[in-house]
């Protein structure tokens, strides 16, 4: 009960420390379970493991295969949250350089890293493709957190993104797959005979139509409303759980592959109470990976890391990380319009992830139960990739992306909260002007309208953390706070300043503060006396940007009299040819500003 509780324990303490550190949650997993099993039989003075999940096969926390059954259920659970993830319209709007990545650079990862494991390790050639196609996955678990704290292109940002969320899944299929025709195919030979392909054949049909039908019949009880709300969760759970273990039992190994199938299947289904399920399956998988990878990383002995403490072994991490993941990459990205720097940034940057680990750990103790020689090398070896890739993507990312001039010197993005009528004709202003422009909004049809005016817009609620570990936004610097509700507006500057407000956050005055006629200089955008109500106002009957070219610093303390003296006018930026574009402070009209710089305000034209 201790241990079981220890691992429970550690398990969520090693996912704060990830949180607080902004570092994977893989690492600390992985170290915590290294120290409590194979490191701790150095300290112990019986020479046994702190926490021991088998125990000479038959005692400890999984007495004979109880371990390979948890591993098993855990990484089906994990793979089809994995697999409810990859939307079909996400594929159609990637670009050519990802769509490039998780195809042509999966290949050259396949072929390239089995290549370099037979050779240099020794592996038959079956356990090097198996090691190959395990080690083809990073994962967002581990890339946000990498790229969280770093300034670097969207464009950058977006493909390491992608590439992650795109490649989980589809990574995880190809190792299934590799494995499913390896285990049939392989019982310590290497010859594939008639019988051995017609069983992978059959593991393929079975897999795909168990998983389909499953995803299909599911979506139709949630349609039909033939399950309660309170019983959705549990149900899915229970569904995943049972598809595994009923397509295993008509195809031995097919239950991963069936998992997978059916979380495409339903993750494409427009069934808004799939949403609620996801959310669930999250919660359930960081359980699961907190306790699966201390449980896997304590299994590890120290035989095991004995069979890795070798110069082909660190020869083999430096073909994966120097040679691999740049020749994938640059295949990928030939003609793309990225830049050599770029391109070079993106190959550093590949830590492989949760999945990898799992399904490696899984498959080692499922080949090792078959007695395949050299079985024992792939658990470590992937865990070795894993730990080395995260740990040195961590540990120098930032100084990479500096080294290769990919930081962006200033965050110049601006995030908009709110995507009403005047926000988005503000934003598309700015666009047009070349500024980079993100719009939030809660509001799905606002959202909608700014994507037909071809701006940058999410639909968010501010309130979640969802938008704070975005790291498309990392470019984003300024922020303004334009909805209608003072409440939101002002939660927007508090809480959202210090992640995107570095270089200047603002929002609209309060009613309040204009009925108390407030002289607060750091509050109130643009004007220190319109509201969102006068905002929405003038944009109702003049919805337009006018630009005055400023003579003179008396020129323009005479344009903002009569602009300020005007209710259907109101003053918005000022462009500088030197600086850009900057919002006016609402409570001072003492702008610098210099012969030729522009003066924008919204709605009737005054001169």
């Amino acid at each position: 009960m201790l241990e079981l509780a220890g691992i429970i324990i550690l398990g969520i303490i090693a996912q704060w420390l990830a949180w607080k550190l902004k570092i994977p949650a893989i690492l600390p997993l992985i170290l915590i379970g290294l120290f409590v099993g194979p490191i701790s039989t150095l300290i112990n003075e019986d020479g046994h493991k702190w926490i021991e999940p088998i125990w000479n096969g038959e005692t400890g926390l999984f007495p004979n295969k109880r371990l390979f059954n948890f591993v098993s259920l855990s990484i089906a659970l994990i793979l089809f949250e994995g697999g409810m993830t990859l939307k079909k319209n996400e594929i159609k709007n990637v670009g050519s350089v990802i769509y490039k990545l998780i195809t042509l650079g999966s290949f050259v990862t396949f072929v390239v890293a089995g290549v370099a494991a037979h050779y240099v390790i020794g592996l038959s050639w079956s356990l090097s493709l198996l090691f190959s196609a395990l080690i083809i996955v990073t994962g967002p678990t581990v890339i946000s957190p990498i790229l969280r704290n770093l300034a670097v292109k969207k464009d950058i940002s977006s493909i390491l993104k992608w590439e992650g969320i795109l490649i989980d899944p589809i990574g995880a299929l190809a190792a299934v797959l590799v494995f499913e025709f390896i285990s049939v195919g392989s019982h310590g030979s290497e010859s594939y005979t008639q019988e051995a392909l017609i069983e992978f054949g059959k593991i393929i049909v079975i897999g795909f139509s168990i998983g389909f039908t499953s995803a299909y019949a599911f979506a139709t009880a949630l349609k039909r409303k033939w399950i309660p709300q309170y019983l959705i969760n549990v149900s899915a759970l229970a569904l995943v759980l049972g598809v595994f273990v009923l397509s295993d039992l008509f195809a031995h190994e097919s239950g991963l592959l069936a998992v997978v199938i059916m979380g495409m299947v339903l993750g494409n289904k427009n069934i808004k109470e799939l949403k609620d399920v996801l959310y669930f399956k999250e919660a359930i998988s960081i359980l699961l990976i907190s306790m699966l990878f201390i449980l896997l990383s304590a299994n590890i002995n120290m035989s095991d890391l004995a069979l890795i403490y070798n110069w082909q072994s660190l020869l083999l991490f430096g073909i994966v990380v120097l040679i691999v993941r740049p020749l994938g990459v640059f295949l990928s990205t030939h003609k793309s319009g990225l830049k050599l720097n770029e391109k070079l940034f993106i190959s550093w940057v590949g830590p492989r992830g949760i999945v990898a680990a799992g399904i490696a750990s899984l498959f080692g103790l499922k080949l090792e139960s078959m007695h395949i020689e050299g079985a024992e090398y792939i658990t470590p070896l992937v865990f070795m990739i894993v730990m080395g890739t995260v740990m040195l993507n961590a540990t120098t990312a930032k100084l990479f992306a500096r080294i290769a001039k990919v930081l962006l010197e200033k965050s110049e993005g601006l995030l908009i909260v709110g995507a009403n009528e005047p926000a988005r004709l503000i934003a598309n202003y700015l666009q047009q002007n070349g500024r980079r422009v993100v719009m939030i909004d809660s509001n799905p049809k606002s959202i909608e309208d700014a994507k037909k005016m071809n701006l940058d817009a999410l639909v968010c609620d501010i309130y979640s953390e969802e938008l704070t570990e975005n790291i498309e936004l990392n470019d984003i610097g300024h922020l303004m706070a334009l909805t209608g509700s003072d409440a939101v507006n002002d939660y927007a500057i508090t809480k959202l300043s210090s992640f995107f407000g570095e270089n200047g956050a603002h929002r609209l005055i309060s009613k309040e503060e204009m009925r108390n006629k407030s002289n607060d200089p750091t509050i109130g955008l643009f004007s220190a006396t319109d509201d969102f109500f006068n905002l929405n106002e003038v944009i109702r009957d003049y919805p337009k940007v006018n630009e005055i070219t400023i003579e003179s610093k008396e020129h323009y303390l005479e344009i903002i009299t009569k602009i300020n003296a005007e209710e259907k006018a109101i003053p918005i930026f000022i462009k500088d040819n030197k600086s850009g574009i900057y919002i006016i402070d609402s409570y001072n009209i003492e702008e610098e500003v210099s012969k030729d710089n522009v003066l924008m305000y919204l709605g009737k034209t005054i001169v």
